[in-house]
């Protein structure tokens, strides 16, 4: 189990505006990542180091962003001024997950720039959608090539402020936060509102840059 990659709602300024607000911010470029179509957005990323990724997110006037819990989530946080949305787990069996939250994972899928299709299965968007603390579970499908941890990039997270319960997090994670996440700290604060993402904290070539 390790942190996947973070997501953040477009704002105002749209997905590309967002995008390079970001990207300028760490000294780096973002990349369009391609098109949802089962949650009906798209996104581009903003490669790091340790095959992490920030994904900058916006819902499209798509059939599917009505239907799907994702794209529900991106929809409310765009239309709440955008921000930080959530956290992503990636893991190698998503079978005790299903278990757990009594539901299975549904295939996930976006086309890259290049016509390649990246894949993967998903589980968890509807407690992320109740509680934004908590982080969603994936198992990537597609071939190591494909993936976006191929991406590579001199900038490194290193620490999350998150608003919300840790005991409710393990609970959800299923054990120990700090084994479970050994490779990234968390810092814990009292929810003063909505709970979930404050600060996302990367070291990068020119110093350290909170977000």
């Amino acid at each position: 189990m390790r942190v996947d990659h973070l997501s953040f709602a477009a704002g105002p300024d749209g997905l590309r505006g967002t995008a390079d607000r970001l990207s300028q911010a760490l000294g780096t470029d973002s990349l369009d990542g391609g098109f949802h179509p089962r949650f009906g957005t798209r996104n581009r990323l903003i490669p790091l180091r340790d095959g992490r990724y920030v994904e900058v997110v916006e819902v499209l006037d798509h059939p599917a962003a009505e239907s799907a819990p994702y794209g529900q989530i991106v929809r409310a946080r765009s239309e709440a001024g955008g921000g930080w949305m959530g956290w992503v787990v990636s893991v190698d069996d998503l079978s005790p997950f299903e278990e757990r939250l009594g539901r299975p994972a549904v295939p996930g899928s976006r086309h890259l720039p290049d016509g390649r299709l990246l894949e993967w299965r998903q589980v968890g968007t509807k407690g992320t959608m109740a509680d934004p603390q908590l982080p969603f579970f994936l198992k990537w499908v597609s071939e190591p090539s494909v993936l976006p941890s191929a991406l590579d990039s001199e900038i490194r997270l290193t620490q999350l402020d998150i608003a919300g319960d840790r005991a409710r997090l393990e609970d959800w994670l299923g054990g120990s936060a700090d084994s479970l996440l050994e490779d990234l700290e968390i810092n814990w604060l009292a929810p003063n509102g909505q709970p979930g993402i404050l600060a996302a904290h990367f070291e990068t070539p020119s110093g350290t840059v909170s977000l």
